[in-house]
């Protein structure tokens, strides 16, 4: 995920997972003292909670009424939570922050406005393993206050939540479905037209995006339709690359093919460098390739480029000899910068070497100036001596 944290494509902050926090009102909490952690109960499902008054409640009914009925008493600031199974992956959900690598996650301390994680080392870590198969549920909490939910976030079920000092409600009977079509119905209530991290509908739709149940494609699919708004596309076609796996591959490849939107094409091919999946390396090639816009070709190219591998080059240096657009041939003489240099620079020296398009050539000097190789260097002085 390091390349998702270097590259802003128009999402804003792509790596982020929300958490979520609610609240409950006129129900008499626990007596879990201050900095104390709560005990787990049978059958519970609870995560570690400290600095919190804790009570524990069964949903009976449906979960969007339950929560209505909570969010009608909440004056004050509280938080809610529960948890379902969490999509199959290697990764840690940790107070703002998704990773791949799935490892221990600390304390995330929930009223942080950056939502940072005050991190420990594991017990698993200690002689430089991490644990890559830990708990897999996914722990959703609201944050309710004035009578509404103000933050919806995520954490992982082995993270420590710390709940600075607000009373803490715990649901457990929580239908998967129903906890995803209450969700589905913040994210198409939002407007994913800003970007920070407070958007009840970007932490919907993460939160989605990890519930290990089919009725999560579904939503998915509902918000990648064509008459969706185009923010919504691209932020959820970020989300069906980073974790709905096979499901999440077959509909990124639907986009790629036929959304009007060129913008949610290039977003598209973000997307499937994220993916898992052995198929998303071809459909990456098809874009860079095929698609009838140069902005979406080139940052085909682009990712394709972060990918590596013989076929991505073939697919790069395919386009510096036959792409019509001299633009997307200097992105994929970029691109050729971004490769491994074993493998970028041979093919950077070649291009300046023998392609006919001085523009070309010209792009493929200046990055090879940035490699610092010295294969760069004494090719310079070649070119110096003649």
């Amino acid at each position: 995920m390091a390349t998702i944290q270097r590259i802003s494509t128009g999402l804003g902050v792509l790596g982020v997972v929300l958490f979520f926090a609610a609240a409950v009102r006129g129900i008499p909490h626990g007596a879990a003292g201050r900095e104390s952690p709560a005990p787990r109960q049978a059958g519970a499902e609870a995560p570690q909670v400290v600095d919190a008054q804790i009570e524990t409640r069964v949903v009976s009914g449906a979960l969007a009424e339950t929560l209505r009925g909570i969010e009608a008493q909440a004056d004050k600031a509280e938080w809610l939570g529960y948890s379902v199974a969490e999509i199959a992956g290697d990764r840690t959900v940790c107070c703002g922050n998704f990773n791949d690598g799935y490892g221990g996650c600390g304390t995330c301390r929930l009223e942080k406005e950056n939502g940072v994680t005050s991190r420990t080392p594991q017990k698993d870590e200690k002689d430089g393993t991490v644990e890559l198969e830990g708990s897999r549920r996914l722990v959703v909490l609201f944050r309710l206050e004035a009578k509404q939910v103000m933050r919806i976030r995520e954490a992982s079920e082995n993270c420590t939540l710390d709940a600075g000092g607000l009373p803490f409600l715990w649901l457990t009977g929580v239908k998967p479905a129903e906890s995803v079509a209450l969700l589905a119905d913040f994210v198409h209530q939002a407007t994913f037209e800003g970007h920070g991290e407070h958007e009840l509908g970007q932490g919907a739709l993460s939160a989605i995006a990890l519930h290990a149940d089919p009725s999560a494609d579904r939503a998915f699919a509902s918000f990648v339709a064509a008459d969706q708004p185009e923010q919504l596309r691209k932020h959820a076609s970020f989300w069906l690359g980073a974790a709905r796996g096979k499901a999440g591959f077959l509909m990124l490849q639907k986009m790629a093919k036929s959304d009007p939107s060129s913008e949610v094409r290039s977003q598209v091919a973000f997307a499937l460098s994220v993916s898992h999946e052995p198929e998303a390396l071809n459909e990456m090639i098809r874009l860079a390739k095929e698609d009838e816009s140069a902005h979406v070709r080139g940052q085909g190219l682009f990712w394709l480029a972060q990918k590596a591998g013989q076929k991505a080059m073939g697919a790069i240096t395919g386009a510096i000899e036959n792409d019509p657009d001299t633009d997307v041939k200097k992105k994929a003489v970029f691109a050729l910068s971004q490769m491994p240099k074993d493998e970028g620079v041979p093919k950077l020296i070649e291009v300046a070497k023998t392609n006919r398009n001085r523009e070309v050539r010209k792009q493929a000097m200046f990055w090879l100036g940035q490699s610092n190789d010295p294969r760069a260097l004494e090719f310079f002085e070649q070119v110096l001596a003649r």
